[in-house]
């Protein structure tokens, strides 16, 4: 009924005139005897509606106004009016006024014409029909994304009020320690999740391509996935082949195409499900498949799964989690390498197969992997820093930790007050928050580059904001490096520790 145009002339004669020339070009119509009966049509839906402009009498205009104005934010129902009459008449501007989104149609009008002007309405129609499910599946993800917030805020929240409340002896304070980690890094990947989805949909993201065997790729993928895959008592069975699968990629890009598919694969698969990753080789591509056999797919789901903010039927008990954005991303991420990828199922409770499928490139060099993580460091001596953040708990938690790796943490809650105590202390390094009050990280930093006290100190920005115009921003202002909030404690300390 979305797609029927409504019509409506006082002499019915012209409206099955009308609607058999529309029908004839396979479009849906719905003659109304009266004005009462194209109200209550609308009710059930319409694509849009066509009247002969003698039946705009004063009575019909208001009801239709009314109707017209209770529309939701998506909707502006086309409206084709029949009239002799042109926008020279004072009675046509003012219906063309009232009622918004009008197409006037001089009398006599050619059939071509007609079904031209309705066509085009109908597809104005059903683009207000695609915003509607837009906003539909925007609202259900905020609610999705409230409930996957709300979970690790939960035990973080009961781990506050243990460590409060309760005497707890070393091992339940490591314990309790160790679960705010764990919910915290969940957040941050919830968080990370929806920045990288806003990126690649916007196209800010560059990849940094290097030769790669995709071999390698899996490894780093299982050991991603593994606490997941061992929590649910999956088993995992990893094929590969002898020979190295090389490909011309971005590491960390592609290794969250495949822990993408992984956790979805475990997420979906009932506790004790089978999950096979195997990688094959032609002459041309690398192809990269997860088959589980868990809940599966309807074709229904198979043909949106791909699309932003996807997710199987939700059920009361969230329980397989999510925000319904990773194969979104594992999509766009593929095809930036130049590669396809393609879903299937054979039905419900029979399990899914994904395919990622990648051009192989020839072997240039043997494909070792980097050493990244690098030698320990021994620690060195406390340094002074300067910590700057209007929020005080953020403050004072990280310069407790600071402190308990030996330095000395001067703390300051804004811009000013930091400028004078930087000037009197001379802090070796300076950790500033980026969305102060009253003065920016970014002008702090200039302003303590410039001056002769501050000019040589390391500066390190400690923010929310991590997209690359933000590290450019920093970096312009001075920053020597550039921190996303929550801080990696162990990076940031291994930095303060091989400083010069």
């Amino acid at each position: 009924m979305e797609h029927r145009i409504l019509i409506y002339t006082p002499t019915g004669k012209d409206g099955k005139l009308v609607s058999k020339v529309l029908e004839h070009s396979n479009l849906e119509c719905h003659v109304c005897p009266n004005a009462g009966e194209i109200i209550h049509e609308l009710g059930k839906g319409a694509g849009g509606i066509l009247i002969a402009d003698e039946a705009l009498t004063t009575d019909f205009l208001r009801s239709l106004t009314q109707y017209l104005k209770q529309q939701q934010a998506w909707s502006d129902l086309p409206i084709l009016v029949l009239s002799r009459r042109g926008l020279d008449s004072p009675d046509m501007r003012n219906i063309y006024l009232k009622l918004g989104n009008v197409t006037l149609l001089e009398r006599p009008v050619q059939s071509v014409t007609l079904v031209s002007a309705a066509t085009s309405a109908l597809r104005g129609r059903k683009r207000q029909y695609e915003m509607r499910e837009v906003d539909r599946r925007k609202d259900e993800f905020l609610a999705m994304l409230a409930h996957e917030l709300r979970n690790p805020l939960a035990p973080i929240s009961a781990a506050s009020d243990l460590l409060g409340f309760a005497q707890l002896d070393h091992a339940r304070v490591r314990q309790t320690s160790e679960v705010i980690s764990r919910q915290v890094r969940h957040m941050t990947s919830l968080i990370d999740d929806l920045l990288d989805v806003s990126r690649v949909s916007r196209g800010l993201v560059s990849l940094e391509r290097s030769q790669l065997d995709a071999r390698q790729i899996v490894s780093h993928a299982v050991e991603q996935v593994r606490p997941l895959i061992d929590a649910r008592r999956h088993r995992l069975t990893v094929q590969t082949p002898p020979d190295p699968a090389v490909i011309h990629g971005d590491k960390k890009r592609l290794i969250q195409v495949v822990t993408n598919l992984l956790n979805n694969a475990a997420k979906y698969s009932p506790e004790g499900g089978n999950i096979l990753l195997t990688v094959d080789v032609d002459h041309e591509t690398v192809i990269l498949r997860v088959v589980d056999d868990g809940i599966g797919m309807t074709p229904d789901v198979i043909e949106c799964v791909f699309e932003m903010f996807t997710q199987a039927e939700r059920t009361l008990d969230r329980s397989q989690g999510g925000l319904g954005i990773g194969l979104a991303l594992v999509r766009s991420l593929v095809e930036m390498h130049g590669g396809t990828v393609a879903a299937s199922s054979d039905g419900i409770g029979r399990g899914s197969q994904f395919a990622v499928i990648l051009p192989r490139i020839a072997e240039s060099k043997p494909v070792h992997e980097a050493n990244e993580q690098g030698g320990k460091v021994a620690a060195t001596a406390g340094r002074r820093l300067l910590l700057v953040d209007d929020n005080v708990d953020a403050a004072r938690m990280l310069a407790m930790l600071l402190e308990s790796a030996g330095h000395a943490v001067l703390v300051e809650h804004s811009a000013r007050s930091a400028l004078e105590r930087a000037r009197a202390e001379r802090p070796s390094v300076c950790l500033l928050d980026i969305g102060l009050p009253e003065m920016s990280g970014n002008e702090l930093a200039r302003q303590l580059r410039s001056q002769p006290e501050t000019g040589q100190s390391i500066l390190i920005a400690i923010t929310g904001y991590g997209q690359e115009q933000d590290k450019r921003a920093t970096a312009a202002a001075g920053f020597d490096h550039h921190f996303v909030k929550p801080v990696d404690t162990a990076h940031l300390l291994h930095l303060l520790a091989t400083l010069p």
